[in-house]
């Protein structure tokens, strides 16, 4: 998937609506932006975050993406117009609850990588879970049923 794939994303936030069979590309476009992001949250992107990121979006996805696609879809200036949380807060409506927790799930993945979470890879955890409109119990993994 190039970077300039996100046309789902981008759809939605123009106000298009995305068809069922379009949802699956929807949440990898929303996982590859939301994890790109994520690597530069503490404004300081490094390798073992890229390379977790890259292993998470092949698991959840089937798909590879380069170092070169992750780190540009990392930078702030394709956000010029609107904020990640604002897509995110647009276009949550159009995923499942699955793949919205495994979007949040996948982001606590990334930052757990390195040595150490700061405050503002928090702060970015807490604005995305919350636009995203992922409950506690959906990033836990809970489901009512399972045992």
């Amino acid at each position: 998937m190039a970077i300039a794939d996100l046309k789902n994303v981008l759809k939605i936030f123009g106000g298009s609506e995305v068809s069922a069979d379009h949802e699956n590309e929807l949440y990898k476009e929303v996982l590859l932006m939301t994890l790109a992001r994520a690597a530069d949250a503490d404004i300081n992107i490094q390798n073992v975050e890229v390379d977790r990121i890259r292993e998470i979006l092949k698991e959840r996805t089937g798909e590879e993406f380069s170092t070169a696609d992750i780190r540009v879809a990392a930078r702030a200036e394709l956000y010029a117009e609107a904020t990640l949380v604002k897509y995110l807060s647009t276009v949550y409506k159009k995923m499942s609850d699955a793949h919205r927790a495994e979007t949040v799930q996948a982001l606590a993945d990334v930052f757990r990588s390195d040595s150490s979470v700061s405050v503002l890879e928090v702060d970015f955890f807490d604005n995305v879970a919350e636009a995203l409109h992922v409950k506690p119990s959906q990033i836990a993994g809970l489901v009512a049923g399972d045992v």
